[in-house]
């Protein structure tokens, strides 16, 4: 029995280039990805690679040019670490020279987007300890991406108004 659309006319099932075109249009995508999307779709390993030669030569798929957007997104907007947009990259299978060189063309100040994060951060960790609520900040940074050294001053900067390390703070 054949699949019936909600007017009732029967689907016709995507092509492997459609497919890769509604994929794409949604948001930018790495090679292996858009291989991966496509594959779990049900469409044969040639006709895949075929269609994702054919996307390459028109410039829809560019590896190079999808971790240089996504790195700056992901340094820029969201504030991520180098290290967890660099991981991101490498899972998404972008290989890892096209990594360091989008992170090279991305000129950003890692201990200032650190702060910044850090005291967007620290105004929800008011009601805790001191101890606990730097903890559990340099956990956060560290998740977003950031080295150890670089998470631990940034949240001790973050929390000193809160602890009232800045000065005596007698009333």
């Amino acid at each position: 029995m054949q699949q019936r659309s909600r007017t009732g006319r029967p689907k016709r099932p995507l092509s492997c280039h459609d497919r890769a075109l509604r994929l794409l249009a949604s948001r930018p995508r790495s090679r292996r990805e858009l291989e991966t999307r496509l594959r779990s779709a049900g469409f044969d390993r040639e006709i895949v690679a075929e269609e994702l030669a054919r996307l390459e030569e028109v410039g829809l798929l560019d590896d190079e040019r999808f971790a240089r957007e996504f790195a700056e997104h992901s340094l820029g907007r969201k504030l991520s670490g180098r290290r967890a947009v660099a991981s991101s990259l490498a899972a998404k299978g972008v290989a890892r020279p096209m990594i360091e060189r989008a992170l090279q063309d991305v000129e950003v100040d890692e201990d200032a987007r650190a702060d910044e994060l850090a005291r967007a951060r620290a105004s929800r960790l008011q009601g805790l300890a001191p101890e606990v609520a730097y903890r559990r900040l340099v956990s956060f940074l560290a998740r977003r991406g950031y080295q150890g050294t670089v998470a631990r001053r940034a949240a001790a900067s973050a929390l000193r108004p809160q602890t009232g390390a800045e000065g005596p703070s007698e009333a």
